[in-house]
């Protein structure tokens, strides 16, 4: 008889969005590179990303992270993320439910009071400070890959509901950011739905006009998100602000989105809201934080950018082993739309 697949998985969120790390079971994909490994799972060994995702192992509210070897010798390690319907080249989250396993679990050593690490995502190197102490891991501070705007002040015509005005930017993935009071949506809880529905909606119109690309990475799938901004206030001499970025088929994320918050800031650089050195306090539709800050200006090919960081916390919730029986009849797992905004 065929035996049980198993796949070895620790759990994990970042101020309140899944991240969950692959640790056994899985062997790494063929490429050159972390984002060709990437490449190929998307195209090629997709199977993996939606047996876990997909029920009745998982739900629209997981992400997965699988650990590989790092191919450039300045990283420790390379992570790929798996999220509900895509494989964005860059987690703000991840990276830091990613690096909280990595140490906590010994896979690579843990000093206190700070480990510095350097790990491969298919959007480049991410640099990363961690505060440890008592073994554990109490703070991460990814410096995310460069940032920068694609378009700014983009109007959509959205049916069944006029002109939306947006910004389209680059933060690790393309987001298209709309002023949340614009469309007259309140960023709180009770909201969630209606912030959902209408993000996919604008999403998808967004998706037909606009299809930008990387300077350096190519097609990394368009617009991935839609992400609502709430004003700017101050809180205690720091800028501060809400956001609810909608991943498909139909999630808020439950974190600030720290790639969301650095599209965010490449959009409030490029205005001259925001200079370097200068900190955002990102909070979730839940009310958890990122710290976020622009920590220099740089360049891709020709085009301005900056490189923010993300500062955040992960916890460990559990240690998993899913299962595949060979005789289970959904073996990549089924959706349905009583739980998601649309089949993925």
């Amino acid at each position: 008889m065929e035996n049980l697949r198993a796949i070895h998985i620790i759990g994990a969120h970042a101020e309140g969005e899944v991240g969950h790390v692959i640790v056994g079971g899985v062997l790494p994909p063929p490429g050159a590179t972390v984002k060709a490994q990437r490449d190929w799972l998307q195209t090629e060994g997709d199977a993996l990303r939606r047996l876990l995702i997909r029920e009745p192992r998982g739900g629209v509210f997981t992400h997965y992270n699988l650990i590989v070897p790092a191919k450039d010798p300045a990283a420790q390690a390379g992570f790929i993320i798996m999220e509900p319907m895509d494989y964005p080249p860059m987690s703000g989250s991840n990276s830091i439910c990613v690096a909280t396993v990595l140490l906590e679990t010994g896979m690579l050593p843990l000093t206190e009071p700070d480990t510095d690490l350097v790990l491969e995502t298919p959007g480049g190197l991410v640099k990363m400070r961690c505060a440890c102490s008592g073994g554990k891991v109490d703070r991460v501070t990814t410096t995310n890959v460069p940032c920068y705007v694609a378009a700014l002040d983009q109007i959509l015509a959205i049916d069944g509901f006029g002109e939306v005005r947006l910004d389209i930017c680059y933060g690790g993935a393309f987001f298209a950011l709309v002023e949340a009071q614009s469309v007259g949506i309140e960023i709180v809880p009770e909201n969630a739905r209606a912030i959902v529905e209408l993000g996919e909606r604008i999403k998808a119109a967004a998706r037909r006009e606009h299809r930008p690309n990387h300077p350096t990475l190519g097609d990394v799938g368009g617009i991935t998100f839609v992400t609502f901004l709430g004003p700017i206030e101050m809180d205690g001499g720091t800028k501060a602000a809400r956001n609810a970025t909608v991943i498909s088929p139909g999630k808020i994320d439950r974190s600030p989105c720290g790639t969301a918050s650095s599209a965010r800031l490449a959009a409030m650089h490029a205005r001259g809201q925001l200079t370097v050195g200068e900190s955002l306090i990102s909070r979730s539709i839940l009310g958890t934080e990122f710290g976020m800050c622009i920590e220099e200006e740089t360049a891709i090919a020709d085009i301005p950018a900056i490189r923010p960081s993300i500062s955040g916390r992960a916890w460990i919730t559990g240690h998993h082993v899913q299962m595949l029986d060979p005789r289970d009849p959904f073996p990549e797992g089924y959706s349905l739309t009583d739980t998601a905004y649309q089949l993925f």
